[in-house]
């Protein structure tokens, strides 16, 4: 920490006690960027429980002269949650839902609340916030009103600032005060005096600039760009609520907010339309309007071959044919009604002869993956299927609908021109266009390059008639521009009415007043390459580039949907989201804030927490896959030094559980005495769990003796490191049913995957168990490899080709099948099924959530039968050896409270139900669970094999 950096802490601690301040390399390195291209490292972050605490900051502040900017969920894309002060994360303590006022259709927030947080506790009274940001899910109400945010549903929604009915601010002196429809107003009574200058200045200032505001501003829905005076005219009854909306926190800093809820609708129905190209799309825009749908989006078809590329093919279905589309969603309040509705619509559009298909979407399943697909758009369009990369920075231009066709037309020439390309998607019914283009921000070239780009796109869309920005501010990407788009005179309004909130500029610098270059602070820079283990196939700069992946949409900080990511989930830390540690990542490679490189604390300390469940490189839109990334840095800091006791402990297992096999009995009764709570200390390993006992050489043998030598095997069973150690039951159980399957199997026994010295960073010692598992496997036998440990599976699958780098790593890997993998794929057509329960409480391993996509034990689940497949959405916490680990439990346990518990802890004992847990791990942290109410996960095989008692059967 810097002299100064230290001060400024001690100061803020002093003004502010407990405040909780961090000023350390890893929370400036995380928090100097957002999802915008850039990088602006703050001195200090601040973490306000209440308003007592930003009024303190930014009096402090304001005697040191100190900047302060607000922050949200932290995806801006136009770098107005970064800057070089204080920057307050509101998200992580004022993010509470005050009140709901069902009667009055109004909801009181603290500003860090999260969207869909808000959605849940309006939702029970049949009311939602309009506005809904992709975003949702973790897009806090503070970060909307900044940017003035707006989302699919825009059409019928419109922008934040209409759904607002007053803001609890503090102003950068540390004045607070409420902002509504009528005007300024004190939170103090001491403070009347300051407020009422403040009102008459800025009434002042509207009254001298009426013309200019009444022309300039308003045009357009979505003209977000600037300051919204146009609310303060007379007319409008000096609007102050609304006209602090979209300043991007550079005038006062909002701590609450009351807003205005509407009703849910009661029925809705969605059509998926295909087009040649997104023109063609746009000339259709103007039609479906008239039909009053809630939301008209489009996208093009970089975005849909990159959800089916990283989530396999069933991840997107629903599309009519065409190389883009649009989704128009219809509601109303009788289902069968907004059914007509949408045929008849659907129907009218076919007669326009532009469209190339279209539906109605009748499953809700469907319906939900194509959302996902929509929301996902920017992580999408950051990185596409031929390794490219793209970026925000005229990702938010908007005209009047009715001009989108010629503006899109002209845009798609103005890229030609400058040899650039770009991904298009947004919202098409409110004439939004989002766009990530393939700027160079690295070489001065590329940078200059882009800044003529960028002026000349400015120039376009005002002769369109449009605006800069349509819903993500202006902020460091255009506030340069805004003068492309208004007058001297009203820029000078602008600086004006900032200066009365803020004369001495301290709110958010370098955002619309004042602004930075567009090309200044620009994220990207010139990398230095590493040598590494993996061998990150998929990315130009290798690890260097891997990291990049992150472009800071913050999907990992959702709280809901998908696996992703359990360790934030438990904690609701930044430093412990795959964004948190991706950034102090690039920070490590770029070599300034963090400086150590592969010896640095900090970024163990970011990644201790990791489960390594690999979630995130398929949740994760731009497909970060941070297992693989504490894999290498673990190896490369470590490297020559003494490791953590459970690295030998744990990362070993495979070889140490084959010896005790060999003293199995005697062994189990050793290890539950103390001697073996002294054993597992000296190792690292918590005593809070029962270790689990180890099968004997001999029940493997037993299992693997009974072999049909009857009909030739058609694939090879591997028998991995765990169900060999722990329950070689389940691989009798696995020859059974894929034989009755039509898949009779030779068993592959003696092999590894090398999976535990891959999560401990044991890199050199898993290539040698790779290479020869490889070695072994890759002799020209094409045969299916069936691994009934889902770990195991994602491995070879996964970790062993982009390791070793070899044909033959690739060529095993393409054999790799997981037993549910083998059953939905390799099955006979006339195998017959055998009676399955009612009900499953299914836990799915995370490394096949991720690895083996459309491949889903859940998925065959449904199909063989059962009837209700209560599926534990989420990681089980135990994760390999992470839930072992001493210093891990308290973080293990948390995460199995927020989706596994309450699943166990729901089943009626009344009701027959069956666990299913295919994954070594997360059936041991079931049996923790619950094993002392009789609790027990079976594995799949187990489940189907109609002989359980009997010995296997492999061939």
């Amino acid at each position: 920490m810097s002299d100064s950096a230290a001060r400024l802490t001690a100061r803020l601690s002093e003004t502010a006690p407990g405040l909780r301040v961090e000023s350390g390399p890893g929370a400036l390195g995380q928090y100097a960027y957002d999802a915008s291209n850039y990088r602006v490292p703050p001195r200090a972050v601040a973490f306000p429980r209440s308003t007592d605490d930003v009024v303190a900051v930014l009096r402090a502040c304001k005697e040191t002269g100190v900047a302060v900017t607000a922050r949200g969920g932290g995806t801006s894309m136009a770098g107005n949650a970064v800057g070089p002060g204080v920057v307050l994360d509101f998200s992580r303590y004022m993010n509470r839902v005050l009140d709901v006022d069902p009667a009055g259709g109004t909801a009181r927030v603290e500003a860090g609340v999260v969207l869909d947080a808000l959605q849940s506790a309006t939702a029970l009274h049949g009311l939602s916030f309009g506005p809904d940001p992709s975003s949702h899910s973790r897009c806090t109400i503070g970060g909307m009103i900044g940017n003035d945010a707006c989302g699919n549903r825009s059409v019928r929604h419109g922008r934040t600032s209409g759904h607002v009915e007053a803001l609890e601010i503090v102003t950068a002196d540390g004045v607070r005060a409420v902002a509504d429809h009528e005007g300024l107003h004190p939170v103090d009574p001491a403070e009347a005096e300051r407020v009422a200058r403040l009102e008459a200045e800025v009434r002042r200032l509207i009254g001298d600039n009426l013309a200019p505001i009444r022309t300039e501003l308003g045009r357009i829905p979505r003209q977000v760009s600037g300051y919204q005076l146009h609310h303060l005219l007379p007319e409008r009854g000096f609007d102050m609520a609304r006209a602090l909306v979209g300043t991007e926190g550079s005038c006062a800093v909002v701590t609450a907010a009351t807003v205005r809820l509407v009703a849910t609708a009661q029925a809705s129905a969605l059509l998926t339309l295909g087009y040649d190209d997104v023109v063609d799309a746009a000339e259709d825009v103007a039609e479906i309007l008239r039909w009053n749908p809630t939301a008209v989006e489009g996208m093009d078809e970089a975005i849909v071959a990159t959800m089916r590329a990283r989530r396999g093919p069933d991840s997107v279905t629903g599309l009519p044919e065409g190389r883009a589309w649009l989704y128009v969603e219809l509601d109303g309040d009788d289902q069968a009604t907004v059914n007509t509705r949408a045929a008849e619509l659907l129907g009218v559009l076919k007669a326009q002869g532009r469209m190339t298909g279209g539906r109605v979407v009748e499953s809700a399943a469907e319906r939900r993956s194509l959302w996902r697909v929509r929301e996902d758009g920017a992580g999408l369009a950051a990185r596409l299927l031929d390794g490219g990369e793209s970026w925000p920075g005229w990702e938010d231009s908007a005209v009047a609908p009715e001009n989108l066709a010629g503006y899109l037309r002209d845009f798609r020439k103005l890229l030609a021109d400058h040899g650039l390309t770009g991904v298009m998607y947004g919202h098409f019914g409110a004439g939004c266009v989002h766009v990530r283009i393939d700027f160079d921000l690295v070489s001065d070239e590329g940078r200059a390059a882009a800044r003529r780009f960028l002026h000349e796109a400015a120039a376009l869309v005002v002769a369109h008639g449009g605006t800069l920005s349509g819903e993500h501010g202006d902020g460091r990407a255009r506030g340069e521009l805004l003068e492309v788009m208004y007058s001297h005179r009203m820029i000078r309004a602008f600086a004006a009415f900032k200066e009365g909130f803020d004369p001495e500029g301290l709110l958010n610098p370098g955002v619309i007043v004042a602004p930075a270059p567009l090309d200044a602070d620009l994220a990207l820079h010139q990398i230095r390459p590493l040598a590494t283990e993996f061998t990150f196939p998929h990315d130009e700069d290798g690890f260097a580039g891997a990291s990049r992946r992150c472009v800071g949409v913050g999907r990992c900080r959702s709280d809901a949907g998908g696996v992703m990511c359990p360790s934030y989930r438990a904690t609701g830390e930044e430093n412990d989201s795959t964004r948190g540690r991706a950034r102090i990542l690039q920070e490590m490679v770029r070599g300034e804030t963090v400086q150590d490189g592969w010896r640095s604390t900090e970024v163990k300390d970011a990644l201790d927490l990791c489960l390594s469940c690999k979630a995130c490189s398929s949740d994760c839109p731009v497909g970060v896959d941070m297992a693989t990334y504490k894999a290498e840095f673990l190896h490369q800091h470590y490297k020559g030094r003494l490791r953590p006791r459970s690295h030998y402990s744990l990362g070993w297992l495979p070889l140490t559980s084959a010896l005790a096999g060999y003293a199995a009995r005697p062994l189990n009764a050793l290890l539950r005495g103390p001697l073996g709570r002294l054993l597992a200390r000296l190792g690292g390993i918590t005593t809070k769990r029962t270790i689990p006992a180890f099968a004997s050489r001999h029940a493997l043998r037993r299992v693997l003796r009974h072999a049909k030598a009857g009909e030739p095997a058609k694939a090879l069973l591997f028998v991995d490191s765990f169900t060999r150690a722990f329950r070689p039951e389940v691989a009798g159980a696995a020859s059974r049913v894929l034989a009755e399957a039509g898949i009779p199997c030779a068993a592959e026994d003696g092999l590894c995957c090398g999976l535990t010295w891959v999560s401990t960073g044991q890199l050199s010692v898993a290539r040698r168990i790779m290479a020869r598992t490889v070695a072994h496997l890759d002799n020209g036998d094409e045969r299916p490899i069936i691994v009934a440990e889902p770990s195991c599976a994602a491995a070879l699958k996964r970790d062993v080709p982009e390791l070793l780098g070899t044909d033959a790593a690739r060529r095993v890997a393409d054999r790799v099948h997981t037993f549910t993998g083998a059953l939905t794929d390799l099955a006979a057509p006339d195998w017959s099924r055998p009676a399955l329960p009612d009900n499953v409480v299914l836990q799915t391993h995370c490394h096949e959530y991720a690895t083996f996509k459309g491949r889903r034990p859940a998925d065959l689940l449904r199909r063989l039968g059962v009837g209700k497949v209560d599926e534990a959405e989420g990681c089980c916490g135990l994760a390999g050896n992470f839930g072992f680990e001493e210093q891990h439990y308290d973080t293990s346990m948390a995460v199995a409270d927020l989706a596994l518990r309450p699943r166990l802890d729901g089943i009626d004992p009344n009701t027959p139900s069956v666990v299913v847990a295919d994954g070594f791990s997360c059936a041991t942290q079931i049996d923790h669970l619950a094993g002392d109410r009789g609790i027990r996960a079976l594995h799949l095989a187990e489940l189907l094999d109609r002989a359980p008692d009997q010995p296997g059967e492999t061939s």
